[in-house]
């Protein structure tokens, strides 16, 4: 149990440190940065950053991807999108404070690290749980059963259903919105909607944020598919 502790306070202190926090939330549109543009977005210099970074790295809060002579920056999993999502709902920071720029269009729809996140996920989210396309545990827990109806259902949109089931991650689970108050699917299965979403063009992701664009297409495919109307 101790061990456990130290390894929470661990992360916790690598979070706690305001410019390394601003880091991890401007990665959390899934998007890989170096280390001179994180450390613009937070505000120090390059140095300072660099030993930062370090330090997001050993707490296994961020990953380093190389490529040719440049080095990038991203989150290590999905983990760590969930929890930093969690703890903007925690801090009880009003939406403005948090995405000044267009609040209304990222409580529309926007990702979570590499899922759907916002009104249009929750309302998905619901409904996919209201047509017995998942269902929870008898407790309630916050992972998700696919049915035999989902199963179907997902397949038939072109999922590859089998793939999710071998990846080293968590299949369906329940990933607390900060702006709705309420849970959006994240997991492989989470993750999945949000490529399938990308593919057929029912939502365009915003070149400078995390926002998603909901298109005619989306909106008429979403209604007709699982009565999500936005």
């Amino acid at each position: 149990m101790m061990d456990v502790d130290a390894a929470v306070a661990d992360v916790a202190a690598a979070i706690g440190e305001p410019a390394r926090a601003r880091m991890l939330f401007a990665l959390m549109d899934g998007r890989a940065r170096t280390a001179t543009e994180l450390a613009a977005l937070a505000g120090i210099g390059a140095p300072t950053a660099s030993v930062h970074l370090g330090r997001l790295r050993a707490a296994r809060l961020v990953q380093v991807l190389v490529q040719g002579k440049h080095r990038y920056y991203a989150l290590e999993n999905a983990r760590v999108g969930a929890a930093l999502e969690a703890l903007s709902l925690a801090a009880g920071q009003p939406r403005d404070q948090f995405v000044p720029k267009a609040p209304n269009r990222l409580r529309a729809a926007r990702t979570c690290y590499d899922h759907m996140a916002g009104t249009i996920a929750v309302s998905l989210h619901d409904r996919l749980i209201a047509m017995k396309w998942l269902t929870t545990g008898t407790a309630g827990e916050a992972a998700y059963t696919l049915t035999a109806l989902g199963d179907r259902g997902c397949r038939s949109l072109g999922m590859d259903i089998d793939r999710l089931h071998t990846l080293r991650r968590r299949f369906a689970v329940a990933c607390l919105d900060w702006s709705e108050r309420r849970p959006h699917l994240g997991g492989a299965l989470g993750a999945a909607l949000l490529n399938l979403a990308l593919t057929k063009k029912w939502v365009v992701q915003n070149l400078d944020s995390r926002a998603l664009d909901i298109t005619r297409l989306g909106r008429r495919e979403m209604d007709s598919r699982f009565g999500v109307r936005h």
